[in-house]
């Protein structure tokens, strides 16, 4: 269905994937690579580790809003549907979110060490705990079709970053 509404032959789609299989792991890579690009910049910003970090939540409760249906995160969208199905895929999602969460990590740390975040919690644990929480927030939206998920995740993330 996907080939005839994009006018590819299923040819010329085997001659570049073995499988519709692979063609979600080669998907994932990409959104990933261009994802994490996006947030490197963001986190890139000028401020304290928290400024940085508090941008970062910002900038997905933006993009994951109603209005950016071009910038949806896959993890999301597909995390709970593929990874029963293909181990490839599945791992890809990990690898992908390992990523995300070591640059959550990463401001973390940054953080503390400059005093902007006072949380006595473990910096990976916390950075895991946050992402989790997004996650779900991500979930919750669409689910609902109200961004009211991600005011309070964005509430929540600054009381557990005090």
């Amino acid at each position: 269905e996907v080939l005839t509404t994009a006018g590819v032959p299923k040819g010329s789609f085997y001659h570049y994937f073995r499988s519709k299989e692979e063609f979600g792991q080669a998907l994932l890579e990409e959104y990933f690579q261009e994802y994490i690009g996006r947030v490197d910049i963001v986190m890139a910003a000028q401020g304290t580790g928290a400024e940085r970090l508090i941008g970062y939540l910002s900038y997905w409760a933006k993009t994951q809003a109603f209005d950016h249906p071009e910038e949806k995160c896959l993890v999301v969208k597909l995390g709970a549907e593929v990874c029963d199905l293909s181990e490839d895929m599945r791992s890809v999602l990990e690898e992908g979110t390992a990523l995300i969460i070591q640059r959550i990590t990463r401001c973390v740390e940054q953080g503390m060490a400059d005093g902007s975040i006072t949380s006595t919690q473990n910096a990976e644990t916390l950075a895991e705990s946050l992402y989790q929480l997004w996650l779900g927030a991500s979930l919750l939206v669409k689910v609902r079709n109200t961004t009211a998920a991600f005011e309070t995740a964005l509430n929540t993330s600054k009381r557990l970053l005090a």
